[in-house]
């Protein structure tokens, strides 16, 4: 049976991808992954805001000191701050595993986005994707100024940088598939559907924000399911699934809408790393019940494009649904 497939121009043994999360920051766990099956990481993200904090605080100190306490700071301070490390775990897990290591970006300025994809192309990293994390809650911002802002990001990355680049997108547009495609024409090489933003909640008992991430369930494979089978066919750049992977049921799903890898974090910190090798057999299995030789036998074959009723995407099967009362509990 062969499993490989292609994403961003890179060849991986299989469509597991270990999306970003902290699993990522240590080597002995992305040798673990690679071992349990996983083709590729993304490496958790670099936040511009965090480097920018730290070596602000830096220079306030160095500011604040007279010259004999300067004497006991460490050499070199400002550089051992910033994004070394990050561009250190690069450099160390490329030469850990054989797997593609894709790094993840988080900038908040033009600089920021080039600066940062510049150093972790010199790292080493197979790829990179940019997490583009930006909540429009400026009221006055329009909704072609927030997607003018995604395409400025794509294309001064993609001028700077020669490895491929794949863009995280949130589903919160106005016509998702619309956004895709204008980046897909701006040079994206893939598209990972989606980002789960971080959503407050309210502790009513200290009238506090609730500062957390909850993990991704099974329930939220259908929107990026819905998507990515509207834009298989219909885009250059790879796609790739992500939200809802519990088992390897979601897996088979998502290649069926078109999918060319498929992403997991929340499972593997809910059961821990070996449950990529569940993820991997399972997957195994259900092909070759189907009795599967290629992906590419299967891939899309469910899609908008390609199921004989296109109402099982629109709006049509929509009404039937609420007519007939089939419900989900």
């Amino acid at each position: 049976m062969d499993l490989t497939t292609r994403y961003l121009g890179l060849s991986l043994k299989n469509p597991l991808v270990v999306s970003a999360c902290p699993l990522g920051l240590d080597v002995g766990n992305i040798r673990k992954l690679e071992d349990n099956g996983a083709a590729a990481i993304v490496l958790p993200s670099i936040f511009q805001e965090d480097i920018e904090s730290e070596l602000e605080e830096i220079e306030h100190l160095v500011a604040l000191a007279d010259a004999e306490a300067l004497t006991y700071f460490p050499d070199h301070l400002a550089e051992n701050a910033g994004p070394k490390n990050y561009l250190e775990l690069i450099r160390k897990a490329r030469t850990a595993v054989d797997m593609p290591v894709i790094a993840s970006l988080n900038g908040t300025s033009r600089t920021g986005w080039i600066d940062y994809a510049k150093q972790i192309e010199q790292a080493g990293a197979s790829a990179i994707e940019l997490n583009v994390f930006f909540l429009p809650t400026d009221l006055t911002l329009s909704g072609a100024e927030v997607e003018a802002r995604h395409v400025e990001i794509l294309k001064a990355v993609k001028q700077t940088v020669s490895i491929p680049v794949a863009i995280k997108l949130s589903p919160y547009f106005s016509s998702p598939g619309t956004m895709v495609q204008t980046l897909d024409k701006a040079g994206a090489d893939g598209f990972v559907l989606f980002n789960r933003f971080y959503q407050p909640d309210i502790d009513l008992e200290n009238l506090t924000l609730v500062r957390d991430l909850k993990l991704s369930n099974r329930g939220e494979i259908r929107l990026p399911l819905l998507w990515i089978g509207a834009l298989y066919g219909k885009v250059k750049g790879s796609l790739a699934a992500t939200s809802g992977v519990q088992s390897a049921a979601e897996v088979i799903k998502y290649l069926f809408a078109g999918a060319d890898v498929v992403m997991t974090a929340s499972a593997l910190l809910r059961h821990g790393i070996d449950y990529m090798k569940a993820l991997h057999d399972g997957m195994v299995a259900d092909l070759a019940e189907r009795e599967v030789q290629s992906l590419s036998q299967l891939r899309g074959s469910m899609s908008r494009g390609k199921v004989a009723d296109q109402t099982a995407f629109d709006r049509v099967n929509y009404i039937r649904i609420l007519r007939g009362g089939k419900y989900v509990a």
